[in-house]
């Protein structure tokens, strides 16, 4: 049974999740502040997610997904009161790889928390794939460019995954938003912007020189010789 770290200072929305998730079939881990969820995150390293409310006492939800990230890739979904781009854009920079806005359906927050279990486990396609400085060991789920590994999230992962495995291809946002996200998405289009734009940033000048924008369209990875 998969444990599942809930992180929020609202008791009742705390109960209200850990009961739609026992009805999934998962065992709910609760926290009620920053401090609390690291402590537990700490104590139990076999937690298979997080949901962390964004404004909590002690440490606030974007402090305990950067410290999280320190040591681990576990996919973290944020809860949020508030919809501003801002927001949005902090807790991807801290590490965050997917968020939902209160107040939320416990049915749709179940299967954005299945898929991203769903993508975290998925297995490789193959061994690594390979483009000039940079590789991805799809066994070992990592990064490396310049001989140096990259930390990214599950979804910065999954996008330069799937550009990579077809160099050239041209995906339009809705393409990526439904393979990566998945056809259950309910959300801004925009996310898919938000995400690449710091996948970019992380792959510095590989980055630029590769990861294209293809305006009024979509994304794509070239090589060099492209």
């Amino acid at each position: 049974m998969q444990k599942i770290l809930i992180a929020d200072d609202e008791a009742h929305i705390r109960r209200l999740v850990c009961d739609f998730l026992r009805r999934e079939g998962y065992a709910p881990l609760e926290a009620e502040d920053g401090e609390q969820a690291l402590s537990v995150f700490r104590a139990n390293p076999d937690t298979a997610l997080l949901l962390l409310d964004v404004m909590m006492p002690q440490r606030d939800g974007w402090e305990v997904c950067r410290a999280v990230r320190e040591t681990s890739n576990v996919p973290i979904l944020m809860l949020t009161a508030r919809s501003e781009e801002f927001d949005e854009l902090m807790g991807f920079d801290a590490g965050a790889d997917d968020y939902v806005t209160k107040p939320f359906s416990p049915s749709v927050l179940m299967k954005r928390v299945a898929a991203l279990l769903r993508r975290a486990q998925a297995p490789g396609k193959g061994d690594s794939m390979h483009m000039d400085e940079l590789s991805i060991n799809e066994e070992a789920h990592e990064v490396t460019l310049h001989g140096r590994p990259l930390e990214l999230t599950l979804k910065e992962y999954n996008l330069l995954r799937k550009l990579l495995a077809s160099p050239g291809r041209v995906y339009t946002r809705e393409q990526l938003l439904d393979s990566i996200w998945g056809i259950d998405y309910v959300g801004d289009i925009r996310t898919v912007d938000s995400h690449m734009a710091r996948l970019r940033t992380k792959l510095g000048d590989w980055g630029g020189a590769h990861l294209k924008t293809v305006y009024g369209m979509g994304y794509k990875i070239e090589g060099h010789d492209a």
